[in-house]
């Protein structure tokens, strides 16, 4: 079976390049994104046909769970839909479980731009258990850390938590303990954010069904979003992550854009025998 292989920021997945139906399950999408026994990856990219001029996308987790959305993801899918010319300089849709979104390649594909939409701060439109309309500022006392979470849908779950210095080690050590906690059904991505100043926000990523990440960009969609509305950023951001520098921008009404780099690796073919036990 043919993939390609691409990286955001070192976010990378895999596109399925085969000619026929996807064929696997969850248990072979583990094993090929396994780093030492697969080909590896934080996911893979199911292009789904095209249906009145929109592109359907299909986005599963390294640990075979179904993604809503991902931003990375779909600027890489826009890569790939440029290298198999299929799309030209003009905006075009994609749409994945969670609706459609329009991206626009640059730079012969090098750089992508993807309307988010609209950043969702409903508690049902997360979803998160809380018996409020929002769920902000939220405190959480978590493995002998006092945090304030802070809720947002960017057509996948997310948790905000600003903190005066964020590292690795702090999403690695609590984004798996919020990811599966009880205030989120569906689970959720994990951004422990500091703000730099107006312009800028330095996250640290905890992603569902991935784990720790260089880069996302639903998560900077969501921290720049919550920090917009929380009054620490003005409406364009740089968002420094551990793969690199992602340009977001907050409209008025919380629309979202976001705008990196996209670098494909190369072709891959997997072998039947990797999926044998």
């Amino acid at each position: 079976m043919r993939f390609l292989k691409y990286h955001a920021l070192g976010n990378d997945y895999l596109v399925y390049a085969g000619s026929e139906p996807f064929p696997f399950n969850d248990a072979a999408v583990v094993r090929i994104c396994d780093r030492h026994r697969g080909l590896g990856s934080d996911g893979i990219l199911v292009p789904e046909g095209r249906d009145a001029g929109a592109f359907g996308l299909r986005i599963l987790n390294p640990d075979g769970s179904l993604a809503e959305r991902s931003g990375n993801g779909l600027r890489i899918f826009s890569r790939y839909l440029w290298d198999q010319g299929l799309v030209d300089e003009q905006p075009f849709r994609i749409v994945t479980v969670a609706g459609p979104v329009t991206s626009q390649v640059f730079d012969q594909g090098r750089e992508v731009e993807v309307d988010m939409g609209h950043a969702q701060f409903a508690s049902a439109a997360i979803p998160v258990r809380v018996d409020t309309p929002q769920a902000l500022d939220i405190p959480l006392q978590l493995d002998g850390h006092d945090l304030r979470l802070n809720a947002v849908s960017m057509g996948n779950p997310h948790c905000v938590v600003f903190v005066e210095h964020t590292e690795a080690q702090l999403a690695k050590t609590l984004g798996p303990l919020l990811e599966s906690h009880a205030l989120f059904p569906n689970r959720t991505n994990v951004q422990f954010v500091q703000v730099l100043g107006r312009n800028d926000l330095r996250v640290e990523i905890w992603e569902r069904g991935a784990g720790y990440t260089l880069a996302s960009g639903t998560s900077s969609c969501a921290a720049a979003a919550v920090a917009r509305l929380k009054g620490y950023c003005d409406s364009e951001i740089t968002v420094h992550l551990a793969g690199g520098l992602l340009r977001i921008r907050v409209e008025d009404d919380y629309r979202v854009h976001m705008r990196g780099a996209v670098q494909r690796i190369g072709e891959l073919h997997l072998d039947a025998e990797c999926l044998r036990d």
